[in-house]
């Protein structure tokens, strides 16, 4: 399990990744000090974070009884293995079959990962998981490239992104928006590595391999 690089100023580190700074870099001169709020505002509504939000991406079917939210880093290697090993096999057995509906949530730990989710996001809805796990399958290749982003391009043109559309891409604050806000929502919600899982609201921190989320989905069924 992969832990997340920043301890402190997390919201700050992420913030940066639309301007193109690293995570864990300093701001030139801090800003002023955050105002107080109150504890009802400062606390944030976990059960509404882990429930279906209109821009999620979900596989599966929409009323399966069972929802499993995974919160990943494109560069994350444990989250790589869970979704080109384990993964294939919980979607055949459990969300094919109308059990459990499967929600992606980005919670990049780096800059490259935030990019790469932005070019999952403008990949569009019908072909967001395929990106997803093409992504996932070529992460040896392209995260260790000495320029990750245009070495994952490459394979993004199967997609229909060329270099005009992975421009537009990375160009757009509303895809940097989205990711950061998924990575906001995953810190409130208690997410602090990847991957990290949530099945029907219960925290799962770290890759689960398929006996363990067979035997969890089967007791949740039970019920």
């Amino acid at each position: 399990m992969r832990n997340i690089l920043i301890v402190a100023g997390g919201l700050v580190a992420v913030a940066a990744i639309a301007a193109g700074v690293y995570f864990g870099t300093r701001p030139a001169s801090p800003g002023p000090a955050p105002t107080q709020t109150t504890a009802s505002a400062a606390a944030p509504d976990k059960a509404a974070i882990l429930s279906i939000q209109p821009n999620d991406h979900v596989e599966g079917d929409p009323k399966a009884p069972i929802t499993l939210i995974e919160y990943a880093s494109f560069t994350c290697p444990h989250c790589a293995h869970f979704n080109t090993v384990e993964l294939p096999k919980i979607k055949e057995k459990w969300i094919d079959t109308g059990k459990v509906k499967l929600v992606y949530r980005d919670f990049p730990l780096d800059e490259t990962a935030a990019k790469a989710a932005e070019l999952a996001q403008c990949s569009g809805k019908d072909k967001y998981f395929a990106v997803v796990d093409m992504i996932f399958r070529g992460q040896s290749n392209w995260a260790t490239a000495s320029d990750p982003i245009a070495e994952l391009s490459k394979s993004l043109r199967i997609a229909g992104m060329g270099d005009k559309e992975v421009k537009a891409c990375l160009a757009d604050p509303k895809m940097a928006d989205g990711v950061i806000a998924s990575y906001r929502g995953g810190e409130q919600a208690g997410v602090d590595s990847t991957p990290t899982l949530f099945i029907n609201g219960q925290q799962f921190k770290g890759a689960r391999s398929v006996e363990e989320l067979d035997a969890t989905f089967t007791k949740l069924l039970s019920k």
